[in-house]
């Protein structure tokens, strides 16, 4: 049995940041690959130009989903009030692309800052899981008058203290108890914190609107150790029908690399990354 899903490219696989020179090469590319869609990372959206965007969109009959990036400026759970209404006011920009564009899924780790690793206090754990509850739950009210639903997304030990695990997530879109708030699942994380893939996917159930996959190393689909005929089980068991984007990053750009911790490239090309993962992809989950 074959899972009736649509397949999708990170802009991170490519370039970093987004940004409207990149747009004609980098979708008329995606498109060419033979995806369906494209994860659009926006980092800094004063460098987007919203009409070239949704125009290429078009052009390129691509789907699109925008996937958020959130800094020690954007975090849901600081302390400082101002840092929370940066976050606030990220969270509605981007929302406003998603409304531009057509988009239904604005996704990320948006409870928190992506690197906020620390041992600290249960009762500050607590304190911090409630703001995420409650900020997130304004953001999903944000969301739901646009039409979008957010796709809230665990990160591995090494990079949040906060949600690592689908267990993690669906208590927290428990408490936050919206329907605008949904989850995302990202592979390589899962390879990190999860035991059983397929349990994983089947506790996020109806609430899994958006999936982002890699081999456990971070390199194309189909070349490591990540256990695909879980994937494909867990998919079939909820009846899956969104995207599942291969999601990567450029070792070109020397920030974006040290960042995610990327010291070398993991094909011969980012290109060669894209065509292969997608090649396996379908042969997997098509049969």
């Amino acid at each position: 049995m074959s899972v009736n899903i649509k397949y999708g490219a990170s802009t991170w696989l490519w370039t970093s940041p987004f940004q409207t020179s990149s747009v004609e090469e980098l979708f008329s590319k995606i498109s060419a690959l033979g995806f369906d869609a494209v994860e659009i990372a926006v980092e800094d959206p004063s460098l987007v130009d919203v009409e070239t965007v949704c125009l290429a969109l078009q052009k390129y009959k691509l789907k699109a989903v925008v996937c958020g990036a959130f800094s020690a400026s954007r975090d849901l759970t600081s302390e400082d009030p101002d840092v929370q209404q940066n976050c606030f006011k990220y969270i509605e920009t981007c929302l406003d692309l998603c409304v531009s564009w057509g988009v239904s899924i604005f996704a990320g780790p948006m409870y928190s800052a992506v690197g906020k690793a620390r041992m600290v206090p249960p009762e500050q754990r607590e304190k911090e899981w409630q703001l995420a509850v409650v900020n997130l739950r304004i953001a999903a009210e944000m969301a739901e008058s646009r039409g979008v639903r957010l796709a809230i997304e665990p990160l591995n030990r090494f990079e949040s203290d906060l949600v690592n695990t689908a267990e993690d997530v669906v208590r927290l879109v428990k408490d936050i108890n919206h329907p605008s708030a949904g989850i995302l699942l990202d592979g390589f994380h899962m390879a990190i914190e999860e035991r059983n893939i397929e349990t994983a996917i089947k506790l996020a159930g109806d609430r899994l609107l958006h999936l982002q996959v890699s081999e456990n190393y971070r390199g194309s689909p189909g070349t490591g150790q990540t256990p695909w005929d879980s994937y494909k089980a867990g998919l079939e068991a909820i009846n899956y029908q969104g995207i599942v984007s291969i999601e990567s990053f450029t070792p070109a750009n020397q920030d974006l690399a040290a960042a995610v911790c990327i010291w070398r490239p993991f094909a011969d090309s980012q290109d060669d990354f894209a065509r292969e993962g997608l090649e396996f992809l379908k042969s997997h989950f098509n049969k």
